[in-house]
Order: C-alpha cells, then sequence, then structure tokens
C-alpha cells in the first residue's frame, strides 16, 4: 500500500526519532508546553499580520468524493459530500478504485485563481488530502495519490504545483489542508466500524511517521506557502503531544508559516476556539458559525463556511445561499475582528459550479467599492444589531475611521450608533453615485447619528465612512 525509496526510508528514519524525541520531552500529564518565549508564539503578530488584513479566503473542498457527487450504487448518501466514504458507507477496497477515474480534464489553475481575484479573495487553502487519505499531490511515500490517476500518471501533472505557480503569478496567499485523520491508511486507528481490515500490526507511530512525510512534501515541494491548515484531530488517538510534535516539525519546515489551531486538542467542537490552556495554532476554527462577539485584540479567528449544505461537491444539493447572506457573513466576521473562509466543491471534471462563481463575483463587485472597509480594518467599536455592523482603521494623525455598514435602512433615514461619542471630523459613503455624496452626521450623548438617504444604495450592504476624533 505504501512504497517507500531509499532516500525516503532514510528521512522516514529520522522523522522517527524526531516524533520519539518530541514524546520525551512532553509533558507527562499532556498539559499545554507552550509559553510567552516559545519562538512560534513570539512570532505569531507579525507573522499572521497580512492575513488579518486579508480578512477574506476561499477554501476548495476537492478530491475523489466529487465522483459519486452524493450517489453511491445509484442511492443519494445523505450528508456531506466529501465524507460519503463514511456517510455510505464504502470500504477502502471499494472506494479506491476511483483514483482510476479521477480525470479533472476541464481543471485550470489559472482560472481558479482569477476567480479568487474576481471575488476579492486574498488567499485560499486546499485540501492536500480529505480523511479519505488520497493525496492532489504527488507524494515519494504514497501510491494512493494525483500520480496514480489518469490525469497525473502519463503527463506528470500535480494539482498543488498548477495552483501555486498560478497563485504566485496573481499575487494570492497559499493554504494547504492536510487531515490527520485517515480512513485508508493501514496504520490508521481507530478504524471505522465498517472496515472490515484487520487491526493486527497497525501501529499508529508509524502512521505518524507517514503523516510528517507527507505534510514535509507539501511544505517544501511547492515552494515556501503560507498556511497549513490541519483538521480530523478529534479522535482519542491524536494527542497534545501529537500536536505540539508536529507543530514543531511544520515550523521547522517554515518560521514563517502559519498553523491553525487543528493541530493540537484544543478546540472546544465546531465553536472552533480553544478551551482554556495553552494550546499549539496561530488562530481558532469556526466551522459553519460566526461567533456573536469578537475574542479581543491578538485573539486571531476564521469562520470557515459552505455556500450550500456541503464541503465536497454533491450534485443535488442546490441550496445556495444568497450573494446578500454572504456579503452581511463577510461584513460580520469582519465587525468581530475574524476573517471569512468560504468554501467552494469543483466537481469531478475540474470545474468550480457556475452558481458558486456567480455568487463570488457578486461578492468581488461589492468588494471593488466597499473594501477599504474591510481589508486591513479591525473589530469595530459598536457590536452591531439588525441595523448593521462596523469597522474601524486607526489612521496616522490619531484620529479613527470607523465603517457602518447598513443592514437594516431606518424608516426615517435616522440611524444611532450607540456609543459612539467622539466628535465628528467627516462623513460620506462609500461606493459610486449617489453613495459618493456627504453623510450628515452628529455626536450625541447616546452615540453617532447619521441621516442617510431615502433608501439604501447598495441591495446588500451600504457603508458610511465617518472620520472621528481620537480613538473610539
Amino acid at each position: 500500500m505504501i512504497s517507500l525509496g531509499p532516500v525516503r526510508r532514510l528521512v522516514v528514519a529520522s522523522l522517527c526519532l524526531l516524533v520519539l524525541f518530541s514524546l520525551s520531552v512532553a509533558h507527562p500529564h499532556g498539559e499545554a508546553l507552550a509559553k510567552a518565549d516559545d519562538p512560534w508564539l513570539s512570532t505569531r503578530d507579525e507573522r499572521i499580520a497580512w492575513w488579518t488584513d486579508a480578512r477574506f479566503g476561499m477554501f476548495i473542498h476537492w478530491g475523489l468524493y466529487a465522483i459519486p457527487a452524493g450517489e453511491w450504487n445509484g442511492k443519494r448518501v445523505p450528508g456531506i459530500g466529501e465524507w460519503i466514504m463514511h456517510r455510505a458507507p464504502i470500504k477502502p477496497r471499494d472506494y479506491q478504485p476511483l483514483a482510476q477515474r479521477f480525470n479533472p480534464t476541464k481543471f485550470d489553475a489559472d482560472a481558479w485563481v482569477r476567480l479568487m481575484k474576481d471575488a476579492g479573495c486574498r488567499y485560499f487553502v486546499i485540501t492536500t488530502k480529505h480523511h479519505d487519505g488520497f493525496a492532489l499531490f504527488r507524494s515519494d511515500v504514497s501510491d494512493y495519490d494525483i500520480a496514480a490517476t489518469p490525469f497525473g500518471e502519463g503527463n506528470n501533472r500535480d494539482i498543488m504545483r498548477e495552483l501555486a505557480d498560478a497563485a504566485r503569478r496573481h499575487g494570492v496567499r497559499i493554504g494547504w489542508y492536510h487531515s490527520v485523520m485517515d480512513w485508508r491508511h493501514p496504520d490508521y486507528l481507530p478504524r471505522r466500524k465498517w472496515d472490515d481490515r484487520p487491526t493486527e500490526g497497525a501501529d499508529f507511530d508509524r502512521y505518524r511517521v507517514y503523516l510528517h512525510a507527507q505534510v514535509e512534501e507539501i511544505l517544501n515541494n511547492y515552494g515556501p506557502i503560507d498556511i497549513i491548515w490541519f483538521d480530523g484531530e478529534w479522535e482519542a488517538s491524536w494527542t497534545h503531544e501529537h500536536g505540539i510534535a508536529l507543530h514543531e516539525h511544520c515550523m521547522e519546515q517554515n518560521p514563517k508559516l502559519l498553523v491553525n489551531n487543528r493541530v493540537d486538542k484544543g478546540r472546544k467542537g465546531m465553536q472552533g476556539m480553544n478551551r482554556s490552556g495553552q494550546f499549539r495554532g496561530d488562530f481558532g476554527t469556526p466551522e459553519q458559525e460566526i461567533p456573536e462577539t469578537g475574542f479581543g485584540e491578538k485573539v486571531y479567528w476564521e469562520s470557515c463556511m459552505t455556500m450550500n449544505n456541503t464541503w465536497g461537491y454533491k450534485k443535488h444539493d442546490k441550496n445556495w445561499k444568497s450573494t446578500r447572506t454572504l456579503i452581511r457573513n463577510l461584513v460580520d466576521t469582519s465587525s468581530k475582528g475574524g476573517n471569512y473562509l468560504l468554501n467552494v466543491g469543483p466537481t469531478a471534471a475540474g470545474e468550480i459550479p457556475t452558481a458558486s462563481q456567480e455568487r463570488l463575483r457578486a461578492m468581488g463587485k461589492w468588494l471593488a467599492k466597499h473594501g477599504e472597509s474591510i481589508y486591513g480594518t479591525s473589530a469595530g467599536p459598536v457590536a452591531g444589531g439588525k441595523w448593521g455592523r462596523t469597522t474601524m482603521r486607526g489612521r496616522d494623525d490619531g484620529n479613527t475611521d470607523i465603517y457602518v455598514h447598513v443592514f437594516d435602512w431606518p424608516a426615517d433615514s435616522r440611524l444611532l450608533v450607540p456609543g459612539l461619542t467622539n466628535k465628528v471630523l467627516a462623513a460620506s459613503g462609500l461606493g459610486e453615485g449617489e453613495a459618493s455624496r456627504r453623510v450628515a452626521a452628529e455626536s450625541t450623548p447616546e452615540g453617532l447619528v447619521l441621516t442617510l438617504g431615502t433608501e439604501p444604495w447598495d441591495a446588500h450592504a451600504s457603508v458610511m465612512k465617518v472620520t472621528i476624533a481620537g480613538a473610539p
């Protein structure tokens, strides 16, 4: 199942020593070991600065599961598309032949990255390997990879290579998703209940060496990347000590790398943020939800969400969120100091669904007019409510630009932004045409009062820019 050349065997042996050393220095009770003077922690604010400015990224779930597209043996399988192996369920020996059918002839890395640019995404994260164990890259430690498909076998193509090259051409930051969990690998434990392969001889530490080797490949074979996004860490076989060892291995490969918190065991379910204690990872990962509030300065997080109900492609899932919802989700995360990682699930042919493309381009048009209120901003001074959200940016002169995103237009054209009592220096609308006119604004004991027009000038979210004296 796994082929190792002599050079790779030497690397794997070295990784075994690294794993054993990491385990030997870990706290015996599994308590968090991160201290303020740990190199990764002391450099985090500097490493993550570009990411907090970016605010908006594209998530891409793609793999063999796009071939059945939510159906198996002629029946629809409930649940998310990339979990079809688990949900159907499908034994590894029956799922693995899908690799011989993976031939995405319509895949165009440059077109994908141009779509990211059109949407206003500043970075992307793609599944290099999901829980099914198939690698979308060329791996020297496995024969279950893109090289074993009709797409990669005859013409030496590598999806990660093509995407990395296209991203650098267009100035988009690069992120690799990689699953800790692996339903196919013979040494991964625990096995699924439906997996009838014998567990005798399975060795989870040997699997960890394989995992480290593949992570080393994706971090070194495509030039320096920006993010590695782990997942599948929740099973009991993965421990805090394992997370420390993998995190340190990543940082040794690239000290400027960002690593999400799913490398470790601190995550509190889908809320995505760590429970109390010190755990590895640069940012939290709320899934399919946006927290009710932010978490304060220098607590970094990113809400990952789907456009419909699935991450991996399902041909029958047409439950698309509206463009308005997606734009307001982006505004909501930004207003609380977070990032928005919005998913697409390409088809087996390598095309991003038309419905996804339409919504992304509409988001890009909104950002072309209002991006100043999103990129490089911080959490707003007012929590917001049904009426909308706020973001802000400090100015070099010591004053502050407040961006008021209006969702629910006031019937009397007067909007109160409560609690913001600073002196108003200037106010205007963002956008084109009517929005460029000045907005009447005054400071009152109750807060900032904006006098607007009778109708919103943007169908999704109208934005006012208000410059106030000093900090809010």
